[in-house]
């Protein structure tokens, strides 16, 4: 009886092992962001709606008075649109280049598509 009872228990044993095992490796750290970039927008995208929070929770840190980048500041829809192609440039280079932006980060990619598809519509203000 003794016997039983601890290969019932080593069994036990194992099989929590590989549930958690299971559990583990089913898990994934991609967000619905990033699952779902693929998504096209279908409606315009503005700078004031779109762009600006993007631009605000991301990047006005450093472009701004007292930034690290303040010789180039994104304060305004003007100087915004005046660097996209540069912005562009720089939130779509791969993690580990030293010029790629945000600094210590990265845009999403349905983030990175709100900027490339406001430059395709026109660069609309509001």
């Amino acid at each position: 009886m003794g016997l039983i009872f601890i290969e019932f228990f080593n069994m036990k044993k194992i099989m929590y092992i590989f549930s958690l095992a299971t559990i583990l490796i089913a898990c994934e750290s991609r967000t619905y962001e990033e699952i779902s970039g693929s998504t096209p927008i279908v409606e315009k995208v503005t700078y004031n709606k779109d762009v600006k929070p993007l631009i605000d929770a991301n990047c006005i840190v450093c472009h701004s008075a007292g930034g690290s980048a303040s010789f180039q500041p994104w304060t305004s829809y003007n100087q915004v649109k005046t660097h996209i192609d540069n912005i562009l440039d720089r939130i779509q280079r791969p993690v580990g280049d030293p010029q790629k932006m945000p600094q210590g980060g990265a845009l999403s990619p349905p983030q990175i598509n709100i900027f490339i598809k406001w430059k395709t519509d026109g660069l609309i203000e509001n």
